[in-house]
């Protein structure tokens, strides 16, 4: 019994021994693709016109489409506060209210 409890301590030291050979850890460096985003309609693929995804890393590709994101949201609001001042007012530079 006492040779076992030994070994046992022996065995769960040498887990934590400093001069142990240690194995390097495999870390999966992940591959950033511009094709795989989100989004990319079939018929027009990736569309960029202007050519910013060509000079712009993952970081910074990450930040333009949240700010697309929070600029297509104002515009929406912009877009329903349009119509409720068209409702409340009744009239309108666009549109014929008569």
């Amino acid at each position: 019994m006492k040779f076992i409890a030994a070994s046992l301590l022996l065995s769960s030291a040498a887990a934590f021994n400093a001069f142990a050979p240690k194995k390097a850890a495999k870390v999966a460096v992940p591959t950033y693709n511009v094709e795989d985003l989100p989004g990319i309609l079939a018929p027009v693929g990736f569309f960029d016109p202007l050519g910013f995804a060509a000079k712009a890393d993952e970081a910074t590709l990450k930040r333009y489409r949240e700010a697309e994101l929070a600029h297509g949201r104002v515009s929406m609001l912009a877009v329903v506060g349009f119509f409720v001042g068209e409702k409340v007012e009744g009239s309108s530079f666009l549109f014929d209210a008569s």
